[in-house]
């Protein structure tokens, strides 16, 4: 019987001490690879929310100035926008994006988004009589492209 029983446990093999280092090295290097990759699709989200934010400004600022003989000086800041447009956020929720500056004029608007949980990602769109420009500004990586207009 004793002889059963250590016949036993020499069969039942495990794995080594190296075996199981060897693969706990290879799930640290797949995690480093993969981590940073994740951490900067948050942002990305953050960056394509706030353009998403400051189009929707911009046809807001639109439809207000059609309604107004086509003056956009009843928007001179976010709140105004937020009046004729109820989903548009005019402060930071929970690092989401909002309407920072919104101001018309007779002939004219900017309006801008901040990215919310980037570190100040500003998504901006200005009408001045007829030409619209889009520009952007980043701390750090971004959604900008080198020239500055998106």
């Amino acid at each position: 019987m004793w002889h059963r029983l250590r016949q036993r446990s020499r069969d039942e093999g495990g794995f080594t001490l190296i075996e199981l280092l060897v693969v706990i090295l290879i799930i640290g290097i797949l995690a480093a690879i993969a981590i940073p990759s994740f951490l900067n699709q948050k942002g990305k989200a953050n960056d394509a929310s706030a353009k998403e934010l400051v189009r929707t400004a911009q046809t807001t600022m639109e439809t207000a100035a059609a309604d107004n003989s086509g003056s956009y000086a009843l928007m001179k800041e976010p709140k105004s926008l937020r009046e004729v447009e109820k989903s548009i956020a005019i402060e930071e929720v929970n690092g989401g994006a909002y309407i920072s500056i919104a101001k018309g004029t007779a002939t004219g608007y900017v309006v801008t988004a901040k990215a919310g949980g980037t570190g100040g990602d500003t998504y901006t769109i200005n009408d001045e009589e007829g030409t619209v420009t889009h520009t952007c500004t980043t701390k750090g990586a971004g959604g900008c492209p080198a020239s500055g207009e998106w």
